[in-house]
């Protein structure tokens, strides 16, 4: 379902919690993810994966730990709360369902030829053992997880590596083959791959990864950060003799921090003969010129889990005001709906009596015009606030009849509060009506 041209840019930001952020992991995603946070006109989603990281870790007090770390350290790099949705993937219940529907419209073929299930087919080939040994449904069935995490919330745009763009890709034919069987509910997504966000060496030269074991915790203490940083290898040139740029990895670590004039004052350091020891002292007082703040506030989110924790419950009931009325309206699409929406022809004088219906009025103490949304006995589900106009409140009637539950979210100012459950119970309403205008339409 396209978006409208008002509507604000949908970004979503998958984090999987398997280990200790890394400055690898700052320069390539963090900090380029929380300033674009802030664009205008961009609603931003950013989720902890814990889901995702159970394919990988088996040990609970990892996951948890990591969990904390990363949600730290987003947090305390800036991550607004505030302005972004930020949440827990396994605090949303309804992702795991649209995992399900998901996996009854993707095709075998599909996931069969996704590069992390193909790498490890490829690996047990070469050494001679069974192709699927060590491989888990987990790891076969990650696409799927991953494209219910993006399409949940209807994101056009999805930051990735060139390596996760397959995954993109997949979603979209999900999104694709349920729209086409169910009708249009699901926006394509779209990769968004930004060359200019730098890939730092590790401290051996190869791609800061920890499956390298070559990574600079982000925020290590201070001494530590220095005892690494110190031990990045370098060649064996001499203080006074020349040395290049191109390869270096100390020289490509500092230009990810560093400014233009700055770059280039180091670039000219090597060509005039720095000793490496002085380099890297450059290098360390750069980093933690611009970590030391960053590591402040990580340390006191580390110190009260409780806040984090409190956090992640506010995001999650963010994101849950979305995806529940989006996954009622999912599970009426596929046919999972209240049975006595959809009797048949023989019970259609009984269906006309018992169905919601909206009741239009004008209060006489202030003058505005006011709806209800009522269910089949009688009884209040939606109490909307006042309008200028009678064709006010009726484009809302209106809004709420073509968008049903999806339309509770941009509604909200227009209705009084409802919690989780009247939620669900608007939306199977609203359906119902949907339903009875159907059958009208088609008898």
């Amino acid at each position: 379902m396209a978006s409208s041209s008002s509507a604000p840019l949908r970004v979503l930001t998958g984090i999987t919690p398997s280990g200790t952020p890394h400055l690898g992991n700052y320069v390539g995603s963090i900090r380029h993810s929380v300033r674009q946070s802030v664009a205008p006109g961009v609603e931003s989603f950013f989720f902890l994966a814990d889901y995702h990281a159970l394919i990988k870790v088996q040990d609970p007090a990892l996951i948890q730990r990591s969990t904390l770390e990363i949600a730290a350290s987003w947090l305390a790099c800036g991550l607004d709360p505030e302005r972004v949705t930020f949440y827990r993937q396994s605090d949303i219940a309804a992702i795991p369902e649209l995992t399900w529907f998901l996996t009854c419209v993707t095709g075998k073929g599909v996931l069969n030829r996704a590069h992390a299930y193909k790498a490890q087919l490829d690996k047990n080939i070469a050494k001679g053992e069974d192709p699927d040994a060590d491989v888990t449904a987990g790891l076969f069935m990650y696409p799927v997880l991953m494209g219910a995490d993006i399409l949940m919330f209807n994101a056009h745009k999805v930051p990735v590596g060139r390596d996760q763009v397959q995954h993109i890709e997949m979603a979209r034919d999900m999104a694709q083959r349920f729209n086409h069987q169910y009708g249009e509910h699901f926006t394509l997504p779209e990769a968004e791959i930004d060359d200019a966000v730098a890939t730092l060496p590790g401290l051996d030269g190869r791609k800061m990864s920890k499956s390298y074991g070559n990574t600079i915790p982000l925020f290590a203490p201070r001494a530590y950060l220095q005892k690494q940083i110190a031990s990045i290898v370098t060649d064996s040139r001499a203080p006074g003799e020349p040395k290049e740029t191109e390869g270096s990895a100390l020289f490509q670590i500092y230009q990810a921090f560093a400014d233009a004039d700055e770059t280039e004052m180091l670039r000219k350091a090597y060509a005039d003969g720095i000793g490496w020891g002085d380099a890297k002292q450059l290098l360390f007082e750069r980093i933690e010129v611009e970590v030391a703040p960053l590591r402040k506030r990580y340390e006191a989110l580390m110190s009260d889990p409780a806040e984090i924790e409190r956090i992640l419950l506010i995001g999650a009931e963010k994101a849950s005001a979305l995806s529940q009325p989006f996954m009622t309206r999912l599970r009426h699409a596929v046919g999972l709906r209240n049975l006595a929406a959809g009797r048949d022809k023989g019970s259609a004088k009984a269906a006309k009596v018992a169905k919601p219906s909206f009741k239009q009025y004008r209060e006489r103490g202030d003058g505005l015009f006011y709806f209800k949304l009522l269910d089949a006995r009688g009884e209040t589900l939606l109490q909307s606030r006042g309008f200028a106009s009678p064709q006010e409140a009726g484009r809302t009637i209106a809004l709420l009849q073509a968008e049903r539950g999806a339309a509770l979210a941009t509604l909200a100012a227009q209705l009084e509060p409802i919690d989780t459950e009247q939620s669900r119970a608007v939306t199977e309403a609203l359906e119902a009506l949907a339903d009875a205008a159907t059958t009208t339409d088609g008898s």
